[in-house]
């Protein structure tokens, strides 16, 4: 029966004894006291930005680690703050639900590609070059994966103390606004970093989450929904409520045991919450 199934009776969160969120904050305020330490030595802050900083020079000289080691660095204390917020709240709830290795992929791959797109136009626009260091790139990728996760699902954000009611869809349009309008009007800041991690997120998101690339209409009318649970009855020719449930249910099942409750979407909620109804009455 449909309760006697382990992921019903509890949710299959992906639970981990390390988080791995709280592990990249550690490692880069590490970082970042390294960073502080080594600029008051010799040519301390010449090395960081020439090695280990992400340049379009660095590049051409063949550092190709700085795509990964700029993601740990930063510029000053509000920088490193400023980020860690955004990984801490953004990154716990992504990683409860894709998991951490899936968590770690998405980060470092949106930090990675953000920072190609940043070089990109640093090699197309001279005003965008320049040593790029930070986590926002990847940041921004965990945000990205959250408006995904939480596509229709209103939540609120506290910014500069100010609660803020919205989507995750608005919250994923708000981000690309804020880039692309970064880009127009400050290129002192990795603004097409930002951009690159914001797709990044998106599409890995929606390609581990919700299995492909782009959002769904699956938020389907009432009464289309209702649809489903009339093929549910045992009459000629239609489906066998045991059919109905292994066709519509099982993938439902598989979906909470792979990625977590948090990713269904409310069409797939209302459809578990029926079943669960139809069972209590059998």
């Amino acid at each position: 029966m449909l309760e006697d199934r382990e992921y019903m009776r509890q949710p299959a969160y992906h639970e981990s004894r390390v988080s791995f969120t709280v592990l990249l904050l550690i490692i880069n305020a590490i970082v970042f006291l390294l960073q502080l330490f080594a600029a008051h030595s010799p040519h301390g802050a010449e090395i960081q930005n020439n090695y280990f900083a992400l340049s379009l020079d660095g590049l051409k000289h063949g550092y190709v680690w700085q795509l990964l080691t700029f993601q740990f660095m930063h510029a000053n204390w509000l920088h490193i703050i400023f980020n860690s917020i955004a990984i801490y709240f953004f990154g716990r709830s992504v990683e409860t639900v894709i998991g951490g290795a899936k968590f770690l992929t998405l980060y470092f791959s949106s930090g990675i590609i953000g920072g190609l797109v940043q070089m990109l136009f640093a090699l197309l626009f001279p005003s965008f070059n320049g040593a790029v260091v930070g986590a926002s790139a990847g940041a921004s990728g965990l945000v990205a994966a959250f408006a995904v996760m939480n596509w229709e699902q209103p939540f609120t954000l506290i910014l500069y103390f100010i609660p803020i009611t919205m989507r995750g869809r608005t919250l994923l349009w708000v981000s690309i606004a804020l880039a692309l309008i970064g880009m127009t009007v400050n290129t002192d800041v990795a603004n097409a970093a930002h951009l690159g991690g914001i797709l990044t997120g998106f599409f890995y998101a929606r390609y581990f989450v919700h299995g492909n690339w782009l959002p769904s209409r699956s938020a389907a009318p009432v009464h289309e929904k209702k649809s489903f649970w009339r093929s549910a009855k045992k009459t000629d020719g239609d489906v066998s409520a045991e059919e109905f449930l292994q066709k519509e249910v099982d993938p439902i099942l598989e979906k909470i045991s792979a990625h977590g409750i948090q990713s269904l979407t409310a069409r797939e909620r209302e459809i578990l919450e029926k079943a669960r109804s139809k069972m209590d009455k059998r």
